[in-house]
């Protein structure tokens, strides 16, 4: 279907054009429209047109490695989908989907060239646009990236908690308790055995004063460790809640999917009892 002029005002990427230029355009481009949860287009198609959605909803959406389905973008009025294939002519890699009645504009690489050869500043804002896009999709991509909870709190961990998990670390190791136990066997040790030439006399005070001082400085370093524990334990339980909910999600998914096939599998019954088959 052809392209009515005034239809283009309403496209932020033709607002610059003047109106002998959107008539240009406008015969140039086509119009298509979709009915409710009607595909256009799915992902390995060969991506030799765009779409701008003049009116209604679309829904693009692709599929992870765990083949879940992954919302990429809901494209309004003025927006854009389907553009890095067609500038790029490769096949597309999302599937787009009306969620209404839906009226869209299919854009051709053509077209776009003809576009910039006529309006260069047309092309700063479909780059624009391009770029909002791509920033989108790579926030996805990091909102839904497997996270490994032990290395990003290593990546953020500063030298005192490195050396706070160090000391953690050693002070809870049957190699401290050995050291620790044959340095005082052979401190008190020495110290007996030097009777009044000794610098540490019984009751052994010095020794006292160094185990409290050891006492007060490992007891928070320890405490820093635990703390540093607990925050990988919290995200741990974060990661597992973003694990459930998506499971969740599927299963009701699942669920209703279920219920629509037994819904036409009903149907198609009655249909055969209407008509006599058995």
């Amino acid at each position: 279907m052809s392209c009515n002029p005034e239809l283009l005002q309403g496209v932020p990427l033709f607002a610059l054009l003047d109106a002998d230029e959107l008539a240009v355009l406008a015969s140039q481009v086509d119009i298509k429209s979709f009915s409710p949860r009607e595909r256009i287009y799915k992902t390995g198609e060969p991506g030799s047109a765009a779409y701008v959605t003049l009116s209604g909803r679309a829904r693009v959406t692709t599929v992870d490695q765990d083949q879940q389905e992954v919302v990429v973008d809901e494209p309004g009025s003025g927006e854009f989908f389907g553009f890095a294939s067609m500038i790029e002519q490769t096949p597309h890699q999302t599937t787009a989907i009306a969620l209404e009645p839906t009226t869209c504009l299919e854009i051709t690489r053509d077209d776009i060239a003809e576009l910039i050869h006529r309006k260069p500043h047309a092309g700063m804002d479909l780059l624009t646009t391009l770029g909002r896009q791509f920033h989108a999709a790579h926030q996805l991509v990091r909102s839904r990236a497997s996270r490994n909870p032990n290395e990003m709190i290593e990546e953020e961990a500063t030298v005192g908690e490195r050396v706070a998990d160090s000391v953690a670390r050693f002070g809870g190791s049957w190699t401290f308790i050995i050291a620790f136990g044959i340095f005082m066997v052979t401190y008190t040790a020495i110290n007996v055995e030097l009777g009044l030439r000794a610098w540490d006399h019984y009751p052994f005070i010095l020794l006292n004063l160094f185990l409290s001082m050891l006492a007060a400085i490992q007891a928070p370093v320890i405490m820093m460790s635990q703390n540093r524990q607990d925050t990988k334990d919290r995200l741990r339980s974060e990661l597992d809640f973003d694990v459930n909910r998506r499971a969740e999600s599927e299963i009701q998914a699942l669920s209703r999917k279920l219920n629509l096939l037994d819904e036409k599998i009903d149907d198609m019954g009655s249909l055969l009892r209407g008509t006599g088959v058995r």
